[in-house]
């Protein structure tokens, strides 16, 4: 999306926030909307200490476990890309801070849904961590009235002047900021293993519109023993954040947001639809609805499947493989029709209201937007800082092509699948529509009907 006001004004619409009330009552079904996290590898996030290790103070939250007692850190990276990015966060905060306990608690489980159930349950029952994992803009609203105030850690670590514009508009709500961003991820990725790729003799660079990447397929297909495209099924959320990458490719930036602001075109809606059905159709494995995102990664790596789309946390996945080098193994595209967009998912971390550790919570949010931390966390992630002022030395080149891609961006539409697009309640009306009309077979009809309907409602 572009950075003016008008795209700003696009991207979070009146509409994207009008379910507010009731959202704490709708947790549970809300948390089980899916994402990319977890053990599949869907999200990341990164931040650092602060520059003399004592940034915050408790300001006026009660409780009495301050500094003294741990901060209890729940997040879903338990494997895959996500694991070792985790260590490394834990690893730079208690280097930073080796005077302020830390408990890190992963929560497994496909696309965020264990940790936003467990979060849920929690918080509901009175008994909230110090600090979770999640996803900014209208997906705050399933927390409101539960998150606290972390202005104060904002203002002392002069956080909206070093963050990018749009971590600082999407972490806010009822005038408050309310999380810290660690890291941004890119979904508009196809990502392909180049030993498969040329023997097929396809020019990837020549792939600028869905219709050519499905010629590509269809090459694959005829030319090498490979898979044309891995795509994990066990999930649904995969599913719908591939037809939002096909909804851009296929209509351009103003169709999609005007779909994620209630005001889609069937036209539209059931071309994207359309395109989506021919790929899964034809030139997906057999054993695809058994796949997670690990294991579908995994095919790339193994050069079982020449492509993937996925969010560029599938680079994490490729960065921590053995052997495995960018430019030589594997590669990327931006998915054909998408050139000039960046389209926009962010990981961070949110502060429960009736904090059990104020202070130690306080100061876990002013490391996750620090430098020390995005570095540590986001270079094994597969995503960036959010940061502006973050040296991009210890990335590798991918990561330093997605900062100047994000840099350079004509437009940054907010993802749809992973919170930034529409509320929780809305994505899991989509999901419900992938599940009963999107997964085999494919009934484009329903499916078209299903996803104006929840967008508009």
């Amino acid at each position: 999306m572009s950075r003016d006001s008008q795209s700003n004004d696009n991207r979070l619409s009146r509409r994207q926030y009008v379910a507010g009330a009731g959202a704490l009552a709708t947790m549970g079904l809300a948390g089980c909307s899916g994402g990319g996290g977890s053990n599949d590898g869907g999200d990341g996030s990164t931040t650092e200490a602060g520059g003399d290790g004592s940034t915050t103070e408790a300001g006026g939250d009660g409780g009495d476990g301050g500094s003294s007692a741990p901060v209890e850190v729940l997040h879903g990276w338990t494997g895959g890309d996500g694991a070792a990015a985790a260590e490394a966060l834990e690893a730079a905060f208690n280097e930073a801070y080796p005077d302020v306990g830390l408990d890190m608690n992963p929560i497994g489980g496909g696309g965020n849904q264990n940790l936003d159930a467990v979060v849920a349950n929690r918080l509901q029952s009175d008994d909230p961590p110090g600090a979770f994992a999640n996803w900014p803009g209208p997906n705050l609203l399933r927390y409101e009235g539960v998150l606290g105030s972390v202005d104060d850690v904002w203002e002392e670590n002069n956080f909206e002047e070093v963050m990018i514009d749009e971590a600082v508009e999407l972490h806010q709500q009822g005038g408050s900021y309310r999380a810290v961003p660690l890291g941004s991820h890119r979904l508009n990725c196809l990502f392909y293993n180049v030993s498969v790729v040329d023997e097929a003799g396809i020019d990837v660079d020549s792939l600028n519109s869905p219709s050519a990447l499905i010629d590509a397929f269809e090459t694959v297909q005829s030319e090498t023993d490979a898979v044309p495209m891995t795509h994990a099924m066990s999930g649904t959320w995969t599913t719908t954040q591939l037809w939002g990458a096909v909804m851009l490719a296929v209509n351009g930036y103003q169709p999609y947001m005007d779909f994620l602001n209630g005001e889609g075109s069937e036209s539209a809606v059931r071309s994207a639809f359309e395109t989506t059905a021919e790929m899964l159709e034809n030139y997906i494995s057999d054993d695809a609805a058994s796949l997670n995102l690990t294991a579908s990664n995994q095919n790339i790596i193994n050069g079982n499947a020449a492509f993937i789309h996925q969010g560029n946390w599938a680079a994490g996945a490729f960065r921590n493989a053995e052997n495995f080098a960018y430019d030589e193994d594997w590669g990327f595209k931006t998915f054909p029709g998408t050139e000039g967009m960046y389209t926009l998912h962010m990981d961070s971390f949110l502060y429960p209201a009736d904090n059990p550790t104020p202070e130690a919570s306080k100061t876990w949010a002013a490391f996750v937007g620090s430098p020390e931390a995005q570095i540590a966390f986001n270079q094994y992630k597969g995503s960036i800082p959010t940061r502006t002022d973050v040296s991009m030395e210890e990335f590798g080149p991918y990561l330093q092509e997605t900062a100047e891609d994000f840099a350079n961006a004509e437009y940054r539409p907010p993802n749809l699948q992973h919170g930034l697009g529409v509320p929780s309640e809305t994505m899991t009306a989509l999901n419900e529509v992938i599940s009963s009309e999107f997964t085999g077979p494919y009934n484009v009809d329903a499916a078209t009907q299903g996803f104006l309907d929840a967008v508009s409602n």
